[in-house]
């Protein structure tokens, strides 16, 4: 690829994400994500669908953004799940974890487990991995067990 193809590519991405942050509720968030789909702009579709995903995290209060970013992880989640079911589903066994330990260490326990999450499959093969846990486990490690980080780092392993 070109420079000027790379810098052309670049211009498109930095106005779809422009155009999503003009997006103030979930509803103009699905509204757009629909328009897009219909136009064929899958671009504009993701970037809406991750606009949603942020307000919706906003919305539930967290003023720490490791939480706000372990939240939209769970939004997301729940995003992907709603497209797979066709309908909204809640993840079901997260927010109990959540309401009961934390949003930290609910999520720290949850990555410390051996076996992958449905949640991590689904997001990796939903194109959404960044907004797995795991990714937030290894973008903020001073807030996570050892544990956690290590099992992060397996997990995201390229290749895997």
């Amino acid at each position: 690829m070109d420079d000027a193809t790379s810098e052309d590519d670049q211009a498109i991405a930095d106005g779809v994400a422009a155009l999503a942050a003009k997006l103030k509720t979930t509803a103009e968030c699905a509204q757009m994500e629909i328009n897009a789909l219909g136009k064929g702009r899958g671009d504009i579709a993701i970037a809406s669908r991750k606009r949603a995903i942020e307000l919706r995290a906003i919305e539930f209060g967290s003023d720490d953004e490791v939480e706000r970013e372990c939240l939209e992880a769970v939004f997301a989640y729940e995003e992907c799940l709603r497209v797979k079911n066709g309908r909204r589903t809640n993840a079901s066994r997260t927010w109990p974890a959540i309401r009961r330990d934390g949003v930290i260490k609910a999520v720290d326990d949850i990555v410390q487990r051996k076996t992958e999450s449905a949640g991590y499959a689904l997001l990796a093969q939903m194109g959404l991995g960044d907004y797995a846990f795991e990714a937030v486990v290894l973008r903020h490690p001073e807030r996570f067990t050892a544990e956690a980080v290590a099992q992060s780092i397996e997990r995201m392993e390229p290749g895997r």
